[in-house]
């Protein structure tokens, strides 16, 4: 058994799954950072990438399919989590904080 697939196990298919949507989040905010920095973003365009980041949240995706959210069958992070993961990758920078696999699940 591989490394990803005893991780798999531990943490359930799901919970997996949002670690490494949180974590592909997290990078997108460090990769914003640098073209910021490469002055490639314009205004408006992190606040634009952080609503986008809370939009495709589980919990807001199921609401508006639905009508309820069901958080056991989440797959990608909450609106919130999307962006918090989006926002701490653009204000580090680096890949210093991006293992969403060593934290516990109440700090997702």
């Amino acid at each position: 058994m591989n490394q990803e697939q005893s991780l798999v196990q531990k943490l359930g298919q799901n919970e997996y799954s949002v670690r490494l949507e949180l974590q592909a989040d997290y990078l997108a905010g460090v990769w914003a950072r640098h073209a910021e920095e490469l002055g490639y973003l314009e205004e408006g365009d992190l606040d634009e990438a952080l609503t986008v980041a809370s939009a495709v949240g589980d919990d807001r995706i199921q609401e508006q399919m639905q009508g309820y959210v069901v958080p056991d069958t989440f797959i990608h992070g909450t609106a919130e989590q999307r962006s918090r993961w989006f926002y701490k990758g653009y204000e580090v920078g680096n890949l210093a904080g991006w293992d969403t696999f060593s934290v516990s699940a109440n700090n997702l």
